[in-house]
Parts: C-alpha cells; sequence; structure tokens
C-alpha cells in the first residue's frame, strides 16, 4: 500500500509539473507593459490592437486618456491596464469632488464592472516637468486626492491604486552618484506629500527614464553608457560601478525614496524605450539594441544595484504616431516598435532573447496601392515647390526627412515627393490633395527607396477616422487646391 500511495503520489506530482510547465509555455514568466499611444490620423482599430496585444505576450498596458472605444476592446482581454488623465484636466478634477466621481463613474467603475481589468489610474502625464514653467503644482495632488476619494466611494480603492507619471527629473544627484539622489529642490515639499500619499495608499512611484533624452541633450554623453553592454565611461558610487544610465537613473530615485524615509515604496518604470526615426541616434539598429538589452536585463530578475528583484516597466511605446508635437524633436512620432499600421520594426524578444520575436498586426486594411510624387517634369527652381513642402508637412508628417534619418539619403525631388506622398495618405488619397497647382501626380509604382518607406495609410473607415483624417481632410485639401 505504502509504495502504491508513493506511487500515486509521483504521478500527481509529475501531472502538477507539468501543468505548471505549460502555464510557463502560454504566458511570460516576467510580464512587460506598453504604453499605447492614440496621437495617430489613421489609428488601427482598438480590437485589432488589443489583439496585437495578446499576440506579442503584453501583459499590461498604459493609457494616456480614457477612450470608451479603447477600455471596452480590452474587456475580458486579461490585459491589466494603466488608465491616464491628461494634464488639461487637472485644474477640474482638483476644484472638486463631484468632478472626480463623476470621471471615475465613467472611466473606471462602468469598464471594471464590465470586465476590463483597470490597476491604475494614472493622475497628469509629467506634469512638474521643468518646460511646464509649474502650471501643474498647485493642481496635481489636489486632483488625486479627490480621484482616490472618488475610488474609495465607489468600492474601487482596493483595487485600483491613484499615482502620477513623474519624469525622472523630478530626482537628481548632485554628484552625479546614484546613492546621493534626492528630489529636485524646488519641489521637495510637494514630492514628500505625494510620495507619502503613495506609501498611504500602496500605489507605486511611476517614472519614466529615457537614456535616449540623456544622449539627444548632451553630445558629449558616452553613447556605449546607454546601452546594456557595458560601458567605457562607468559611474563608481562607492562599491557599486554602474555600467549603464537605467541602473543609475533608476537607484537615484531608489536612493532619494530612502533618504527621505520611503525605501519601501514601490517603484514602476512608465515609460523606457529609443526612437527609430527623427534624428542621428534614432536608428531601428540602435532602438532593438536598447530595448532587446533592457528586455534581457530585467528578464534576469536580478533589478537594480539599489533595488534587486524584478522590474515593473512598461516599453513606449506600441505604435508610432504621426500626430504627436515635435516640438521635442522629430524623433517623437518614432518611439514605437511597431510602424504605424502595426508592423515590427525589428526583431525583439519580450522575453529576454529566450521567447519569439514581434508578431504583426492581424487583418490590417490599407487605402490603395497609390502614391503622390513630383511630376518628372516639375521645376525644382518654382517657388510653388518650395511653397507646396511646407504646406504638406505643415500638415502631414515629414519628420523622416533630414539628416541621417531613414528618408536622409532621397535627392531633392525624392524628398518633395516623400512630401507630397505623406500628406496625400493623411488626406485619404483624395485626389485633390495630389495637385499642388499641377506639380504633382499619382502612381502605382512604389517611390520607396532604401531604408525610406513611402507609405500606404491605413484604411479606417469615416466612422472611426479622427477628425484630421476625415471632414477637416478634404477641407484642407480645398484649400490647397485654392492657394497654390
Amino acid at each position: 500500500m505504502a509504495a502504491a500511495a508513493r506511487a500515486l503520489a509521483a504521478a500527481l506530482l509529475l501531472l502538477a509539473l507539468a501543468l505548471a510547465l505549460a502555464l510557463c509555455a502560454a504566458r511570460p514568466a516576467r510580464a512587460i507593459g506598453v504604453n499605447w499611444g492614440t496621437q495617430l490620423s489613421h489609428p488601427l482599430p482598438a480590437s485589432t490592437v488589443v489583439r496585437l496585444l495578446q499576440d506579442n505576450g503584453f501583459d499590461k498596458v498604459k493609457l494616456f486618456d480614457a477612450e470608451d472605444k479603447i477600455l471596452g476592446a480590452l474587456k475580458g482581454s486579461g490585459i491589466q491596464v494603466m488608465v491616464g488623465i491628461p494634464n488639461d484636466m487637472l485644474a477640474d478634477l482638483a476644484a472638486g469632488g463631484k468632478v472626480a466621481e463623476d470621471w471615475v463613474a465613467k472611466n473606471v467603475s462602468g469598464h471594471v464592472h464590465d470586465g476590463v481589468d483597470i490597476r491604475y489610474v494614472a493622475v497628469g502625464n509629467e506634469p512638474f516637468l521643468q518646460t511646464f514653467n509649474g502650471t501643474y503644482l498647485n493642481t496635481t495632488f489636489p486632483a488625486m486626492q479627490n480621484i482616490q476619494a472618488a475610488l474609495v466611494k465607489a468600492g474601487l480603492a482596493d483595487k485600483v491604486k491613484v499615482t502620477v507619471p513623474l519624469n525622472a527629473d523630478v530626482y537628481q544627484s548632485p554628484t552625479g552618484k546614484p546613492s546621493d539622489g534626492d528630489f529636485r529642490a524646488d519641489i521637495h515639499g510637494l514630492m514628500l506629500t505625494i510620495v507619502q500619499f503613495l506609501a498611504s495608499t500602496g500605489a507605486p512611484f511611476v517614472a519614466n527614464v529615457y537614456p535616449f533624452i540623456s544622449l539627444y541633450a548632451d553630445s558629449n554623453f558616452p553613447l556605449d553608457y546607454a546601452f546594456f553592454q557595458g560601458s567605457t565611461s562607468p559611474v563608481v558610487d562607492g562599491s557599486v560601478t554602474y555600467q549603464n544610465t537605467f541602473d543609475a537613473n533608476h537607484d537615484t530615485l531608489v536612493a532619494a525614496l530612502r533618504r527621505n524615509g520611503f525605501g519601501n515604496v514601490s517603484i514602476v518604470v512608465g515609460e523606457v524605450g529609443w526612437p527609430t526615426d527623427g534624428d542621428a541616434n534614432a536608428s531601428p539598429e540602435y532602438a532593438q539594441r536598447f530595448n532587446q538589452g533592457f528586455l534581457t536585463h530585467i528578464a534576469s530578475g536580478q533589478g537594480t544595484p539599489l533595488r534587486p528583484g524584478p522590474v515593473d516597466a512598461y516599453l513606449f511605446s506600441l505604435i508610432d504616431e504621426d500626430q504627436k508635437s515635435i516640438q521635442p524633436g522629430n524623433f517623437e512620432r518614432h518611439w514605437g516598435v511597431f510602424f504605424y499600421d502595426g508592423k515590427p520594426k525589428y526583431p525583439l524578444s519580450l522575453a529576454g532573447g529566450n521567447g519569439s520575436t514581434l508578431r504583426p498586426a492581424r487583418d490590417v486594411k490599407y487605402l490603395d496601392r497609390k502614391w503622390c510624387v513630383l511630376k518628372p517634369s516639375a521645376n525644382l527652381a518654382d517657388q510653388a515647390v518650395g511653397d507646396s513642402v511646407s504646406y504638406a508637412c505643415g500638415l502631414a508628417d515629414c519628420t523622416s526627412l533630414g539628416y541621417k534619418t531613414s528618408c536622409g539619403g532621397l535627392d531633392s525631388k525624392g524628398n518633395v515627393s516623400y512630401a507630397f506622398n505623406s500628406y496625400y495618405q493623411t488626406m485619404d488619397q483624395d485626389d485633390r490633395a495630389c495637385d499642388f497647382k499641377g506639380l504633382a501626380t499619382t502612381t502605382t509604382v512604389d517611390p520607396s527607396a532604401g531604408t525610406c518607406r513611402f507609405i500606404i495609410e491605413i484604411d479606417v473607415g469615416a466612422a472611426s477616422r479622427p477628425v484630421a483624417g476625415g471632414a477637416a481632410a478634404v477641407l484642407a485639401a480645398f484649400v490647397l487646391s485654392m492657394v497654390f
């Protein structure tokens, strides 16, 4: 009997191990999140993007707004959601609890009850950036308090946590050593108030970390220090040597929290990534190197010197956004690990080098296979050519044109054709959008050359198209035909 019992126990153990292995194979052991931005002239359908997330094993998604169609598409998906509140709503939310209660009822409670797995509400987005000149200093924390109170009233405070994604510029080290980290002097008191709030509610500190920006802002920044393969310019901090800027940045925050008595507050990396175009250092090669290095780094589970263990992070970003502001730089529209149409830009294993690479979006519908280009007979010296290019690039995306960008190798006529086609596609291939006072013509021969891709836009349908791609597009095309 004893032998039989042992045999049965062994069989049950083997079965349990087999089930555990099957579960591990079905879902990555360490989840990775991604930021899903929606500033596109022709966005993929929300259901297509959710399936893209699922196909690629993204377990978490961070949103910058609360859009019903997107939240509805996430229903029953199994994907954890951080839903965002734009900065321009902070003043209203800070002014009264009723506004916060209405927002929670519409954008959290209803969707949670429908099966959307909302875990966080992100109140604002990097509201303490120094470039905002203090605009949101007096409204961010009151807005957080009112959203928290609304969640408590709705009975959701145990499940949904309130936080605020902050740029890494809210903390710094006077010596450059991570162990000397502290919060920025001008907002030190406010930061401690917010961190106390996070600690009391069990919410994480969400920090956006961008080694690329460090490189972009400082031509003397050591390039290899941005990546994860070791550096010729490491930072020595006591017994610790930092070989990459991510670990150093992360631990500067850890030190700032410890210094002020909040060493147990958890940290979420809200945004981390590398762009692929729009700047000499924004390339698919560098982006693949950084993102794969980062994913492999966190997949090891070793964490950082001051905070060992798993790193909770959201890649930035999922898909390129052709309507993002380019005030910080042309690279802003090229952060996606996927192109605008859901095609992967480069091989990337979310499991840190031990899994499959990215899969493209399925069943994407495109506009007709045609492009708008400069007529061969056109004279580049004609003033109308320059005026037309300026107009086209003012309403469409020309950020792939420039020094050491993907289309930097085009000649002058190629540059004009790229601008014309970008406008033409943005305007849904309206015939009037490929005229430019007789300078342009359509072609069915793909003008793409080398690394420069002349796109064909997604057919999103009139019902789901943003204003910039619908009636406004026709109006703009009409105005253009009148001006030139």
